[in-house]
């Protein structure tokens, strides 16, 4: 059992994952059931329901994660802390081949080149980007 868990610790990250994305489906489910049974109640009462609660309904399930994800892509500084972190992480990865780490010089070389592909990519997306 041990040998297991020493073997696949990482699945931890995606069985993780997927226990978070149950959990906000079921929150966004409840918040969807909720605003029916509100509107319900304004039927029942034979009330028209307010035109918020109703566009409420017609909002996709995930556009609170999309709002935080557009607010949080809105905030950053032009992008430069990716060609930063590719950068150090290229060269960490790079100092880990030279010095053959592990004993895994040759899988640290892929994965410099990697990161230092990412940090290029950045580096041409930031300065490539049109001004807002």
């Amino acid at each position: 059992m041990e040998d297991l868990f020493r073997s696949y610790w990482w699945l931890i990250f995606p069985v993780g994952y997927f226990f978070y994305s149950a959990f906000q489906s079921w929150l966004n489910y409840r918040r969807h059931r909720d605003t029916l049974d509100l509107i319900k109640s304004y039927a029942a009462q034979g009330r028209e329901p307010p035109a918020d609660l109703l566009a409420e309904l017609n909002r996709p399930i995930d556009a609170e994660a999309d709002d935080r994800g557009a607010r949080r892509y809105r905030r950053r500084e032009h992008g430069w802390y990716q060609v930063v972190l590719f950068g150090v992480l290229a060269s960490g990865f790079g100092f880990a081949s030279f010095t053959d780490t592990y004993g895994a010089g040759e899988a640290f070389v892929i994965v410099t080149f990697v990161m230092a592909a990412l940090c290029l990519a950045s580096l041409v997306a930031v300065l490539t980007r049109r001004p807002d």
